[in-house]
């Protein structure tokens, strides 16, 4: 569709767009090698022209006043009355169930998620660390690293090629609290992938020259990181979210990812290796099978237990600003509340239904109000997340990202629907109907329902969270909707982060919403 879509943009005849393999197919070797020759010989070069200093001719437009618009969100065209009449079988939907989608099995005293696959020969193996970049920030360089190493043996070209023949792969992936070690492929071809892999890990041989370039790599894109305006507002929220301490302690600073050396991040992995593992599995073979694999390849005495941890959210007893720098003509903005209520299951349906309604997407009140009807924000939403593991906390988090000019106006705007919930019948039943709908046709198959199970197991369940949704989320009134905003949303206190050029916001008015700390890219990265 987008391809038609281009071609009609750009006025290419459909023939033409279609074409556009076969024409390459006739591009021969030597075709590329004279292109080549022509363009990037010896004598080839490129110009680039690049204007330092201030623009003295940008002109100042002030703003034009913006009236709100009347949404009409009782009003439907004939066409989407049609329809919405049209009477269509609804699809039943399918819960996972975790005592007969999968088997848990003993693999000589480690843990084994076992799921079969049905419909082809492909197979994934991973053994799942309770460790990650939280508790060792050498682990991601180090995942990094092992794809440029070979072994005493082979080098990493020779063990690439093997794998390719074997149609398999591996991979070393790290997240905040846990480290996945993953082989897939052929499943008929995986022992012996599981063999190089587990011998790649095991007696890498480290390589300065290849190490000093991801170094350099790595700071290189940290000084880019913060010349982008994204990747500066996820930093901020982190530090609004976990604190400073956290993001201190998790952070290798530049000199000490200079200083870094091949034992350091080698051991690293090493280490990790002498610690129990969760296996997971998913592929054809039979569960029997797939322990003797592992008994071969992998040793499983010995190995050390590890206990997770987890990073806390902070608390939000009262109101202060945080305000990073950003010289931006637009600023972004987060409201963070977190009040310490732990998990509720009775609450899920409620807040599912507060979540759609209010900040779930183009039918939803933030998206209506701000970005719609009042014209305040690029983006709007909010959401209150609940706890993703056990003692974790609910919090609720609000985003605005606006123009300067409009720092004071928006903020005011979102408070207004934040205290105050507008009532939109239409849009809590399209709400309902979304939630419903994303149920009943939802699927968790495959090697999910593994990593479901371990979701589960996070927060101390036995089985998922979505059937008592399903049951419960129609019969919920606009009234209901009301006493969840007055339980969860209404009065909190805000911790607010903002990220944007100090000289061009309103700092008046920031001072207005608590007291504000000024903090440096430095601070919100770590580094």
């Amino acid at each position: 569709a987008s391809q038609f879509v281009d071609a009609f943009i750009n006025r290419m005849p459909w023939k033409t767009a279609v074409g556009k393999m076969d024409r390459i197919a006739q591009v021969t070797k030597a075709d590329v090698v004279d292109f080549a020759n022509k363009f990037l010989g010896g004598q080839a070069y490129a110009i680039a022209y690049k204007h330092i200093g201030e623009d003295t001719s940008i002109k100042k437009i002030e703003a034009p006043r913006i009236t709100p618009i009347v949404t009409n969100r009782d009003k439907q065209s004939d066409f989407l009355a049609g329809i919405a009449a049209s009477e269509v079988a609804p699809i039943e939907p399918v819960f996972v169930d975790f005592s007969k989608d999968m088997t848990i099995a003993d693999c000589d005293g480690l843990q084994l998620l076992y799921k079969k696959n049905e419909k082809n020969d492909i197979a994934q193996l991973t053994f799942r660390y309770d460790r990650g970049s939280d508790n060792d920030p050498l682990l991601a360089l180090a995942a990094s690293y092992f794809d440029y190493l070979g072994t005493p043996d082979k080098s990493a070209a020779e063990i690439a090629s093997e794998m390719y023949g074997l149609a398999c792969s591996y991979g070393l992936s790290v997240g905040g609290n846990t480290t996945n070690v993953r082989v897939d492929g052929l499943s008929e071809n995986l022992p012996q992938a599981l063999g190089i892999a587990e011998n790649l890990f095991r007696t890498a041989v480290g390589d300065d020259e290849i190490l000093n370039e991801l170094k350099m790599d790595l700071i290189r894109s940290r000084m880019d990181n913060k010349k982008n305006q994204r990747a500066c507002n996820s930093a901020l929220q982190n530090y609004l979210i976990y604190g400073a301490d956290y993001v201190k302690a998790k952070t290798l600073t530049n000199a000490a990812v200079a200083g870094l050396t091949s034992d350091q991040l080698l051991g690293s992995v090493k280490d990790l290796l002498t610690k129990k593992p969760t296996i997971l599995y998913y592929g054809p073979a039979p569960v029997e099978d797939v322990v003797a694999m592992v008994k071969a390849a992998h040793p499983t005495e010995g190995l050390e237990p590890l206990v997770k941890t987890y990073a806390a959210k902070q608390l939000t007893p009262s109101a202060k600003v945080i305000l990073a720098p950003y010289q931006s003509r637009q600023f972004n903005y987060i409201q963070y509340s977190n009040r310490g209520e732990t998990l509720d299951l009775a609450q899920d349906p409620y807040i599912d239904l507060f979540n759609e309604y209010y900040g779930g997407g183009m039918n939803a009140i933030v998206f209506q109000e701000m970005r719609e009807s009042r014209a305040l924000a690029y983006s709007a939403g909010a959401m209150l997340n609940g706890p993703s593991f056990k003692n974790d906390t609910y919090a609720f988090r609000a985003t605005i990202a606006s123009q300067n000019d409009k720092l004071k106006k928006a903020v005011d705007g979102f408070d207004e629907i934040i205290e105050t919930l507008p009532e939109a019948p239409e849009n809590l039943e399209i709400a309902k109907a979304s939630i419903l709908g994303r149920l009943r046709t939802q699927r968790t198959i495959g090697d999910r329902v593994l990593y479901s199970y371990l979701t589960a197991q996070e927060l101390g369940l036995t089985e998922p969270r979505d059937k008592q949704v399903y049951e419960k989320v129609n019969s919920l009134t606009m009234d209901d909707l009301l006493a969840t905003h007055a339980k969860w949303i209404k009065g909190r206190p805000y911790v607010y982060a903002i990220l944007g050029d100090p000289t061009d916001l309103d700092m008046d008015f920031l001072k207005t919403l608590g007291p504000v700390q000024q903090v440096t890219l430095e601070d919100i990265f770590g580094y």
